[in-house]
């Protein structure tokens, strides 16, 4: 079942374009192309369609979300102040498995949640195991005491996923030797490391 979904994971990647997982990087460095047997073959122009959505499936895929948790983030940043693209990314970016990959706890986004799912992950001292639970600012993430000690908590905090994963943003305060990120203020979209021309996707759901 990993394995399928590791195959699943590496097509899609290279479908969107993007590595979703450091496996994916490595096969997409061989294989340059999509997927299937006409990855190799030229493609006509997409439509103006076409290239929105593509741009909305890959900001999904990163944050490893559903079509109608995307859309009510989506909804809630057209009704913030500030531009609705970048509202939208630093909303999504306060997700608590989105932070628990970003303090480098886990080494994909599936794995974050993962974590947070099976209760190994605590806000403020209270366990919590939505995924799509919104951080505060100021508020402590940290690994449970009784998970600290469990093989994949020691090699994180190690360091051993620093490597494939991008610097720690500015808006987090992480002791990973302790296990511990503070989301010490909102996300900027600058400082967000995900791919993505957030004005196609704002544009694909105003349409």
């Amino acid at each position: 079942m990993a394995n399928m979904r590791q195959r699943n994971t590496v097509r899609l990647s290279r479908a969107l374009g993007i590595a979703l997982t450091p496996k994916a990087e490595k096969y997409m460095e061989r294989r340059p192309y999509g997927p299937g047997q006409h990855g190799r073959a030229r493609k006509k122009q997409d439509s103006d369609y076409a290239v929105r959505l593509r741009e909305k499936q890959r900001l999904r895929a990163q944050y490893g979300i559903r079509e109608a948790q995307m859309t009510r983030v989506f909804e809630e940043a057209r009704r913030t102040k500030g531009l609705t693209g970048e509202n939208l990314i630093e909303l999504l970016e306060m997700r608590l498995d989105a932070l628990v990959l970003r303090a480098g706890f886990a080494r994909t986004i599936q794995q974050a949640r993962q974590l947070v799912v099976h209760r190994h992950i605590l806000v403020d001292g209270v366990k919590v195991d939505v995924p799509s639970f919104r951080v505060k600012e100021g508020q402590l993430i940290h690994v449970s005491e009784r998970s600290e000690t469990m093989v994949p908590f020691q090699l994180a905090a190690a360091g051993a996923h620093r490597d494939v994963l991008p610097a720690v943003p500015g808006y987090l305060d992480v002791k990973l030797e302790q296990l511990q990120a503070k989301l010490v203020r909102r996300p900027k979209r600058s400082e967000v490391p995900v791919t993505c021309e957030e004005q196609l996707v704002v544009e694909y759901y105003a349409r």
